[in-house]
């Protein structure tokens, strides 16, 4: 197996080879099925609007259900693990929850920005992972990437004064503001092309996500904020 090969199946799919790594043990990695380590994990995601092209037109977004994204990733990843002779593992159906968070700063160049989210060199805060692939092979991958994170040379830091309801500054991301905000009428920019914040970053800007596709990741944002409202 090549990682070209992965990289074209995920491709089909709208989706990104997002890097990988050869697991230890304090990667806590699972083991497959067979009860073998994996020996190479290669993360899965997504950058810009390539894949929500793809899914949008899936069977998942047809019905009433909800979580859509998850369903779609869930089908098609697992389908290709099945494929290249691998297994799928995804970042949601918690709790536990695997760590994506250092599985993905170990696969590529991220680092946390001003907003707490992981930023990288090209796609800027415009990404996401939809799963990851671990093989019990040691597949040979490419160098790792040793870019440095944008924020560094960011004298601005626009993210930051960015928000109209002040949501983020040094002391970290106010939830509440950022909920009551997106939940009046002037919130409705930010619902209807994202978070302004997250727009305001000079790194990355031609992967933003396209409208619908905007809206569709703020509705689920505040539903589960809503949702989180209800269980206190």
């Amino acid at each position: 197996m090549d990682f070209s090969d992965i990289e074209t199946a995920l491709t089909r799919q709208g989706l990104i080879a997002r890097g990988g790594f050869h697991p230890e043990a304090e990667d806590r990695v699972p083991a497959l099925p067979s009860g073998q380590p994996a020996h190479t994990l290669i993360l899965a995601g997504n950058a810009g609007p390539a894949m929500w092209r793809v899914c949008a037109k899936a069977p998942e977004f047809a019905d009433a259900s909800s979580d859509a994204l998850d369903r779609w990733s869930t089908r098609v990843l697992s389908a290709l693990a099945d494929q290249l002779g691998a297994m799928a593992l995804f970042p949601f159906g918690g709790p536990p929850y695997l760590p994506f968070v250092p599985w993905a700063k170990r696969a590529g160049p991220l680092a946390e920005s001003p907003l707490g989210i992981l930023i990288h060199p090209d796609y800027g805060l415009w990404h996401a992972y939809r799963g990851a692939l671990a093989f019990a092979e040691r597949i040979d991958l490419p160098p790792r990437d040793g870019r440095v994170r944008p924020c560094d040379t960011c004298v601005d830091k626009p993210c930051l004064t960015a928000c109209p309801a002040g949501a983020f500054s040094g002391a970290g991301y106010d939830v509440p503001a950022c909920v009551k905000h997106i939940s009046r009428p002037d919130g409705a920019d930010c619902m209807d092309l994202g978070c302004r914040a997250r727009r305001a970053c000079p790194v990355g800007r031609s992967y933003a996500h396209e409208t619908v596709q905007a809206r569709f990741h703020m509705d689920a944002f505040l539903r589960a904020r809503q949702n989180d409202k209800v269980a206190l």
